[in-house]
């Protein structure tokens, strides 16, 4: 990297200190992910469907009001977050036959009452088929969009859960949103078609937290990771896309909620770090330049309406991340001789 200015290694500070200071961004939005969910419903004796239906409704509505105050823009919820825990496969199927769409029904009303997207994981039945899926829903409470995972696990596809080929990014007014399924943060095929699509924000709804995969999925895909977990054992989070954790359940509170600015743009250092200085010069506190140190990459993020981050990169001429290691890719070629 060429030697950077003690200017803008302080611009560099500021910005990391206060990433989120100025909320007069033009694509900011709210999110809201709770973890836990239904497997924590105590059904204690009581083994009729329905009446296990209305504990879960009930469930839901208070798990609700926890996050509804902020008025989030989209709430994500677990995998099978409609299912009560300690049901044997037989059980859950039963269950599953009296639920038809009752919660989901439940969550579009939700969501249009609060004006918000609402995702949610569940296990449906459709055409005879079984799916593991995430069912996103819009502000007016319709279906925006279903995830039916690609990799369920051998004992889900031996319950009969089918496995799904299709990796659709959904549009949403604020942006577009892609899934994945739990054990599907395991495999790199999957992820590597969300890496040429780059959707702004990635759902994982999820019996597993995922670890370091959370981190390289958001990385990788260049999107934002909002992860909720279906256990308390470990965090529900939302995620940068330098792979940040930049709000968190904790042992106290089982939801997260933050706010984040979907134009931004990801740029490595090299070349980069004058005119990055100019753009700061320029544009002061509307525009953010986070450095999580160590990676080369920095995102820079528009505060300023009618200018987007790309329009700031154009304006300075400045490389993407992705645009300098194809250039990078191209000169090895280039030298090895290579067509």
């Amino acid at each position: 990297m060429k030697k950077k200015s003690s200017y803008f290694v302080m611009l560099l500070l500021m910005n990391c200190f206060f990433p989120l200071s100025f909320i007069n961004a033009s694509n900011r939005i709210t999110i809201a992910t709770i973890g836990g969910g239904a497997e924590s419903v105590n059904i204690g004796d009581n083994h009729d469907p329905q009446k296990m239906v209305d504990q879960v409704l009930e469930y839901w509505k208070n798990e609700l009001n926890k996050v509804l105050p902020n008025n989030p823009d989209l709430i994500l919820l677990t995998e099978a977050c409609d299912r009560p825990g300690g049901l044997t496969t037989e059980e859950q199927f039963k269950y599953y036959k009296v639920r038809k769409n009752q919660i989901l029904d439940y969550f579009a009303k939700e969501a249009k009452a609060n004006h918000c997207y609402i995702a949610f994981g569940t296990k449906r039945e459709e055409n005879g088929i079984w799916w593991n899926s995430c069912i996103i829903l819009n502000r007016e409470g319709s279906v925006a969009g279903i995830y039916n995972k690609n990799f369920p696990t051998i004992d889900e596809m031996d319950q009969g859960i089918k496995a799904s080929t299709e990796t659709p990014v959904f549009q949403c007014d604020f942006g577009r949103v892609a899934c994945a399924i739990c054990f599907d943060l395991n495999f790199d095929e999957l992820r590597e078609k969300y890496e040429v699509q780059k959707p702004d924000i990635i759902l994982f709804p999820s019996m597993y937290h995922g670890g370091l995969e959370q981190m390289k999925w958001a990385y990788s895909c260049r999107s934002f990771f909002v992860c909720a977990y279906g256990f308390l054992t470990a965090p529900s989070e939302i995620r940068n896309p330098i792979g940040e954790v930049v709000s968190s359940s904790t042992n106290y509170f089982n939801y997260a909620i933050a706010t984040i600015n979907l134009d931004y743009c990801l740029v490595h250092l090299d070349y980069n770090w004058e005119k990055l200085n100019s753009l700061k010069v320029k544009y002061g506190k509307e525009v953010t330049i986070r450095d999580p140190g160590e990676l080369g990459v920095v995102i820079v993020t528009s505060e300023k309406p009618g200018v987007s981050a790309q329009d700031m990169i154009r304006e300075f001429n400045i490389e993407l991340v992705d645009e300098y290691f194809n250039r990078t890719r191209q000169e090895r070629l280039k030298q090895l001789g290579i067509k």
